[in-house]
């Protein structure tokens, strides 16, 4: 396994941090192959996602996608599609410390819930950067916070600050301290 998730095992619980913020933490290849490992091979019953200093993660690192070809393309959907909906079975939360953008917030909106931390900002910039997400991001988006809010976010690449994020229903609370808060919410 890489550097670039750490892993801290609890009694009943994972905790899996994204682990470079310089970079924006993105989840390369080997990180998406990291997680499934991590999901395959835990016992624990819950998950909680968080990332470091002011960057949850990013999406799929761009130089990867940059290398994606039309034969590649399906290949490269489906090894985030199955993460997604891997973690979508697990009893997982998304503890949202700062940037989430692009394939991150996919993964955010897999997990059952989602607290962030004041600053937080939610993005899909492929609209920006002429991609669209392909690990079932425009589905559950959609879902959650209803096609008007979704469309506006997939089509402007707007970034969607805490506040908002909670207002929309795409969080589902804000804390100071979003990992704490997830292990609170796990021992009630």
């Amino acid at each position: 396994m890489s550097n670039a998730l750490l892993v801290e095992n609890l009694p009943n619980t994972v905790i899996i941090q994204f682990n470079r913020p310089e970079i924006r933490s993105p989840l390369s290849i080997f990180v998406l192959e990291d997680l499934h490992q991590i999901l395959d091979e835990t016992t624990r019953s819950n998950i909680i996602f968080t990332g470091k200093a002011d960057v949850f993660a990013s999406g799929a690192d761009l130089r990867e996608i940059a290398d994606v070809t039309h034969e590649t393309a399906r290949e490269f959907a489906l090894r985030g599609q199955s993460l997604m909906n891997k973690i979508s079975n697990k009893h997982a939360i998304a503890a949202v410390n700062g940037f989430c953008f692009g394939g991150a917030l996919d993964l955010a909106l897999a997990c059952k819930q989602r607290i962030a931390a004041p600053n937080a900002l939610f993005s899909h910039p492929g609209a920006d950067l002429g991609i669209m997400t392909g690990w079932g991001g425009t589905q559950r988006l959609t879902r959650l916070v209803g096609q008007i809010a979704a469309l506006e976010m997939f089509l402007t690449a707007k970034r969607v600050a805490a506040a908002e994020a909670l207002k929309i229903g795409l969080i589902d609370n804000i804390s100071t301290n979003p990992l704490e808060s997830a292990l609170e919410l796990l021992a009630e």
